[in-house]
């Protein structure tokens, strides 16, 4: 797998799609860290680490929805492992009038763009999130 924060991203979206309440995706501490800001920022009910059907470890992603409809309206991934995106504390995006989130990667850890520049760091844009 040459993504796996874009797999992640792409399984939540699809799961939403067909309504489903919970979703599985290989662990790693990256994609932990990057659900820890989605937890924080109100967009999961939340993870936690068990084994998958293969015994390999695996992160089963509670998902949240409001009369209905998914919380998440809008998941897309930033950078790319093709073409990586970072940006300085006054470049990091906006997401749609400051009502959405970018999840950016920095020096002091994954967090969302209000604490990045709150902590003024920049770093990698990895996804944002409406």
């Amino acid at each position: 797998m040459n993504d796996p924060i874009g797999d992640m991203l792409t399984r939540i979206r699809n799961a939403q799609m067909r309504g489903k309440s919970t979703v599985e995706t290989p662990a790693s501490k990256l994609r932990a860290w990057v659900l820890d800001v989605l937890q924080s920022e109100g967009y999961i009910r939340g993870y936690e680490k068990t084994t998958g059907k293969d015994g390999h470890p695996a992160i089963e992603i509670s998902l949240k929805y409001f009369d209905g409809t998914p919380v998440i309206r809008d998941l897309k991934r930033v950078s790319t492992p093709g073409r990586r995106v970072y940006a300085s504390v006054k470049d990091i995006p906006v997401v749609r009038q400051g009502l959405g989130i970018s999840v950016v990667s920095t020096p002091k850890g994954v967090m969302s763009d209000a604490n990045a520049r709150a902590a003024n760091v920049g770093g990698e844009v990895l996804c944002t999130v409406f």
